[in-house]
């Protein structure tokens, strides 16, 4: 693995030491790409509402290869060449400067306020479904400021408390998918034009469905930013990407087979019916069984996250780029301790808010943030054609180039998809870009309020005057 330099003003022990750090190897990895980006089938429901079993899964087959795989690849390269704590963040300030590098670390933990909120209260709905006693009054809440507390302190724990819980959660939630699929060759038509067949309410459409397939399949590079921290990066990288795709497709796609065999109609599908198919595939227990997973792909999605976005800080003040407080580790588990509670704060703080899932929203500024990564693979392969590429992506540089395009055509379609979602009173598309102004905005003023930028000099020339 090569070292990475800090600036001078950083003491050497604000890296965290590889002999004092327990790495990670490819399938724990390769568990935690897997709650950073799915969960689950959790949330895929209304794809094959609004495109049908045929379209749906072929829409679900075909997004991997051109979305996934192209950023599967990417990751790959950078993060063998590159394998830095911070990940996405140190591949675009070294390639682009400071400036890309922070708004992409701004895309990144701005999605976030919008995500992370989502993943206790989808722990929250599926525990109302087996103690309807926590609907009542503030009792949600509290568990969800209870799930964050859990995580923050796992995080705090160490990398692999959290990725060898990812590996056991995974095999936990997908254990009533495997039932449902083993059921269904004894169930081949029994629920066409089934009465017990839940009314959907879904208004989701073809491209609804699309959208929903896009957000189910982003995140893969969520996993970098723990480069540092993972064993033999530039090997285990690229395997664990594309073995994570292969995972993550094979879930999504292998219990919707199932359920077409059964009969069950396309139009009974809306988030949430998998536990209604389950009860009655297998029972109350099979329905209980799939709830309780429910709630562990919340708990997992949340967790593997926390581990994931916390690299962010501690990155960025190594470099200077935040305060150096930021930058502190616990003493015996290296884990970037302040970064993981104030990013624990402020999420609790929007449980309340009642974020929905704002699929347009977070495709967007996850797109750009995806953008900026493709531009840097292309800019380093020109800046730095010297640079070790232990995984290359095929093709040359015209292969680095093409590789961004199929993700940036369907980043197009979701932006265009976006002028018709209303958010505060707005498009989409224009709540997106004024956030994203926004760190062009905080850049400005962080520079600005330098002991060396222009306004403390101005203020120096003034009173000296």
């Amino acid at each position: 693995m090569s070292t990475i330099s800090l600036p001078a003003q950083f003491p050497p022990q604000a890296v965290p030491s590889a002999k004092r750090i327990a790495k990670l190897a490819l399938w724990p990895l390769v568990a935690a790409t897997f709650f950073m980006v799915s969960g689950g089938t959790y949330g895929t429901e209304d794809i094959i509402h609004g495109a049908g079993y045929g379209r749906g899964i072929l829409i679900l087959l075909l997004t991997p290869l051109l979305w996934s795989l192209p950023t599967a690849f990417m990751i790959g390269e950078l993060s063998s060449a590159i394998p830095a704590e911070g990940g996405y963040y140190a591949w675009v300030r070294r390639a682009l400067g400071n400036f890309w590098g922070f708004q992409e670390a701004w895309l990144s933990l701005v999605a976030s306020v919008f995500d992370m909120a989502i993943y206790p209260t989808l722990f929250v709905e599926y525990l109302k479904v087996l103690v309807p006693w926590f609907a009542v009054g503030h009792r949600g809440l509290m568990v969800m400021l209870g799930i964050v507390a859990v995580c923050a302190l796992m995080n705090v724990a160490g990398i692999r408390v959290v990725a060898l819980s990812s590996l056991w959660l995974f095999f936990l939630l997908s254990a009533p998918f495997a039932i449902i699929v083993l059921i269904a060759p004894f169930k081949i038509g029994a629920f066409s034009g089934a009465a017990g067949a839940p009314a959907s309410t879904s208004t989701v459409g073809l491209v609804g469905g699309l959208l929903i397939c896009m957000w189910n399949y982003m995140g893969w590079d969520n996993a970098s930013t723990i480069a540092a921290e993972v064993e033999r990066p530039h090997k285990t990288y690229p395997r664990a990407m594309l073995l994570a795709v292969v995972v993550v497709s094979i879930t999504y796609v292998v219990p919707f087979l199932a359920m077409w065999m059964t009969g069950m109609s396309p139009s009974a599908f809306q988030t949430g019916s998998w536990a209604t198919f389950a009860g009655m595939m297998g029972g109350k227990w099979l329905r209980f069984a799939l709830v309780l997973g429910g709630m562990m792909s919340g708990f997992g999605m949340f967790n593997a996250l926390v581990m994931s976005y916390s690299r962010l800080p501690l990155a960025m003040a190594q470099d200077g780029m935040l305060p150096s407080v930021f930058g502190r580790l616990h003493s015996r588990t290296r884990a970037p301790w302040v970064a993981i509670l104030v990013l624990a704060a402020g999420w609790a703080l929007c449980l309340g808010l009642g974020f929905e899932r704002l699929v347009t929203l977070d495709i967007l500024l996850y797109g750009m943030s995806l953008l900026l990564e493709f531009v840097a693979l292309v800019a380093l392969r020109i800046k730095e054609p010297t640079l070790r590429r232990p995984f290359r992506v095929p093709g040359g540089m015209a292969g680095a180039i093409l590789l961004g395009v199929c993700p940036a055509l369907l980043l197009g379609f979701s932006i265009a998809h976006g002028q018709s979602e209303q958010i505060l009173g707005m498009s989409g598309l224009t709540f997106g870009t004024l956030l994203i102004a926004g760190g062009v905005v905080v850049y400005w003023a962080k520079t600005s309020l330098r002991r060396d930028g222009w306004l403390a000099s101005a203020i120096r020339q003034r009173k000296a005057a």
